[in-house]
């Protein structure tokens, strides 16, 4: 016999566990409504992941503050902040931590909450949240978070005696309020959509309802907007500024951080939609960028930078925009082209690369350029490493939530954890996403990627993209030159002897990419100054007939080399489509300034 759960009584006051279980409640219920609260973000930028960045944020919470017993609610609200602080993610994210850390900083020293400390409570809580944007907004989540501690303080002066008649009469208003954010932005109305944040902090509220109602169950999401069909809501690139198209997140730890000094000279730096949230210890910064490193840099002033990412937001757009196309995603190692990355929509992991005490993002918080002139003044050889599972995942998960499928192609097993770490976060996705092992790095890598890109375009599901890259796989080969092989004597891969021998004679080393996936020593060249030339001349008599080729050439702040070389293989080999690329540290780490690589494949018939 099933036994019914009862409605709560009346609570003069809400106790730690009380407290607890509504919280798993309200996160149980976002994360339900994640997928909606996708399908209908277009504010501030239509990239279709308010409901992942809710979810994720409270999914830190839930695995962190809310998987733990606590018996006072003043400090389980304080480890809610600050878990929530943490794993804050994109914008909404930043703000719903926010409210959380300024409603806990009122309450930290009491063990429970009676109705007046709860309302007093979520009014810090909304002002903090809206004092830490740089440019609020009307019609969002900060509307609905105000109206709601508007009311609750109105209805605990009621019912002084009863928390959770306060906060259910509290609800009513912010469920008119969510209503009401169509005719507060235009932009809203235009999608004949509410505001997905404002959307979700409801959810949240509804899902903390339910526990109070007795509802045990993981609550579905309440339908409190019109019905919106998909195809309703637009996606426009132009809504996207691609002067500003990364999403760029960092946590900054530190003593006595000043959260509106630190907004103000992000604000000269011409961040935008600027959340600087936290304590003065802990700081989540979160804003749209042209160069994230900048965000990165004016951070690190005021303390020690930790969790960063810059989500591109004009590919999360084609992501959404193309719903029936599969996924394809690298990561940096592979130095693919931007263009071509623009033109078929890959998405692209960054490495991570230590410089000098400090760690950057490839490309995105350090570009190549950038790197080399820091490389020749750095007292320790830059080091490189995979990025993290949770850095796969966050893309992963991104494109998932709206394409069929994924294909992730990586950077040759032997020589990176790369594809193993992306393997990790693939586990347990809800639709298919395969990693495939190209066997090959940089310029090798990105020819695979480029035609992957491609042939997802041209409409193929997973399994022929997959079958067509295994075909392709032993037919694409990769070369490189290396001028300066100090910094690969200095991280002991090459001998000291092989060194001072190489030095001596003059000799330029050239190694290629083995069916194994490693790269290994094919040969060397007597020829420093007309390098390029005789380069081109090695690898186009190691090359077997073909009717057309594809070429990325790659060079480590060697542009006119990379240029001689390229010139001197058009006029070796017939080649249909040709790119050159500065290479990033995955090779110029190891290979040093004035390193030349080449990628062959042959090109697609017509």
């Amino acid at each position: 016999m099933t036994t019914a759960t009862l409605p709560l009584p009346p609570l003069p006051s809400l106790s730690a566990a009380a407290l607890r279980r509504a919280l798993i409640a309200g996160a149980a219920r976002v994360i339900a409504a994640r997928d909606e609260l996708n399908r209908i973000n277009v504010f501030p930028v239509p990239d279709g992941d308010t409901g992942s960045n809710l979810a994720s944020t409270l999914g830190c919470v839930l695995n962190g503050a809310l998987s733990r017993r606590c018996v006072h609610a003043g400090e389980l609200l304080q480890r809610v902040g600050n878990d929530a602080i943490d794993g804050a993610r994109g914008n909404s994210g930043a703000i719903m931590a926010q409210f959380l850390v300024g409603a806990a900083e009122h309450v930290r020293a009491l063990p429970s909450l009676d109705a007046t400390a709860l309302a007093e409570a979520v009014r810090r809580g909304a002002e903090s949240a809206r004092a830490a944007l740089a440019q609020p907004v009307e019609g969002t989540i900060l509307s609905v978070m105000a109206a709601f501690a508007e009311a609750l303080g109105d209805s605990a002066r009621q019912h002084r005696s009863n928390a959770r008649a306060a906060f259910d009469h509290a609800l009513q208003r912010a469920r008119q309020a969510l209503q009401d954010t169509p005719k507060q932005m235009a932009v809203l109305q235009k999608a004949g959509v509410v505001d997905a944040g404002a959307r979700g902090f409801v959810d949240w509220l509804e899902g903390m309802a339910a526990y109070a109602e007795g509802d045990g169950r993981l609550p579905r999401p309440v339908g409190v907007m019109p019905a919106v069909d998909a195809e309703e809501v637009p996606h426009l690139h132009q809504d996207v500024d691609p002067q500003r198209r990364y999403c760029t997140e960092c946590l900054v730890v530190g003593e006595g951080i000043d959260r509106d000094a630190l907004r103000v000279a992000l604000l000269a730096q011409g961040i935008d939609s600027l959340v600087v949230a936290g304590s003065s210890r802990r700081v989540r910064v979160h804003g749209h960028a042209g160069q994230p490193q900048q965000l990165f840099d004016t951070a690190a002033r005021v303390g020690r930078v930790e969790s960063m990412k810059a989500d591109d937001m004009l590919l999360q757009q084609r992501s959404v925009e193309t719903p029936a196309q599969v996924a394809i995603i690298t990561d940096s190692a592979s130095d693919l082209p931007p263009v071509l990355a623009d033109r078929h929509g890959i998405h692209v992991v960054p490495v991570r690369v230590s410089l000098d005490g400090r760690d950057y993002l490839d490309r995105l918080g350090l570009s190549a350029a950038e790197f080399y002139r820091r490389m020749a003044r750095c007292a320790q050889l830059p080091q490189t490493s995979q990025p993290p599972p949770g850095d796969f995942r966050r893309v992963f998960e991104h494109v998932l939530g709206h394409q069929p499928a994924g294909v992730y192609v990586g950077l040759s097993r032997p020589l990176s954890g790369t594809l193993q770490s992306a393997e990790t976060a693939a586990r347990g996705q809800r639709r298919p996403l395969r990693c495939f092992d190209t066997g090959n790095a940089t310029a090798g890598q990105a020819l695979l990627a480029w035609r992957a890109g491609e042939l997802a375009q041209a409409g193929m599901d997973a399994d022929a993209i997959e079958a067509e890259l295994a075909r392709l796989r032993p037919q694409t080969r990769m070369f490189a030159l290396a001028r300066d092989i100090s910094h690969a004597v200095r991280g002991g891969r090459i001998p000291r002897w092989a060194g001072v021998l190489v030095r001596a004679s003059g000799l330029v080393p050239v190694a290629k990419m083995t069916p194994e996936g490693v790269l290994k020593v094919a040969g060397g060249l007597f020829a420093r100054r007309r390098a390029p030339e005789a380069f081109a001349r090695f690898v186009a008599r190691r090359m077997p007939a073909a009717t057309g080729w594809r070429l990325i050439v790659g060079h480590a702040d060697a542009l006119a080399d990379g240029q001689r070389l390229l010139a001197a293989l058009r006029q070796r080999l017939p080649v249909v489509e040709a790119h050159l690329v500065e290479v990033g540290p995955a090779i110029g780490a190891h290979a040093g300034q004035g390193a030349l690589v080449v990628g062959l494949q042959p090109a697609p018939v017509a």
